[in-house]
């Protein structure tokens, strides 16, 4: 199971998987991972990107498919992701099974920096 860490507050995400979405701050685009908890820590599904430009480049190896580049990044499993949140852009989006919530609706929305992880125990 995937959890946010903000300060002393724990959020469990009561999901394996998830997806992470945010919109970048100069392209105004959206841009999607999909992460999964593993034996040794948050693993790196997928990207998406609805675009380029302003560092958001897909690499060589993305496909477009529906109008999003798709690719796998091979980037071994991290022990920890850490999220900033500087008010100045949209917050980040956490999507379960499709649903989708702001990461205010887990921990407090002054909250930062936000780290993910696999919970302790699971």
């Amino acid at each position: 199971m995937i959890c946010l860490l903000a300060g002393s507050k724990i959020a469990p995400l009561m999901a394996g998987a998830i997806t992470l979405a945010w919109t970048h701050s100069v392209e105004k685009i959206v841009w999607e991972e999909e992460w999964r908890a593993g034996p040794a820590g948050l693993e790196l599904v997928e990207a998406r990107v609805r675009g380029s430009g302003a560092g958001m480049e897909p690499p060589p190896e993305a496909r477009l498919v529906n109008g999003a580049w798709i690719w796998h990044p091979n980037l071994p499993q991290q022990q920890e992701v850490v999220m900033r949140r500087s008010g100045a852009t949209a917050d980040w989006r956490i999507c379960i099974s499709g649903a989708c919530r702001p990461m205010e609706a887990y921990v407090p929305a002054e909250a930062d920096p936000v780290t993910m992880k696999v919970c302790e125990g699971s």
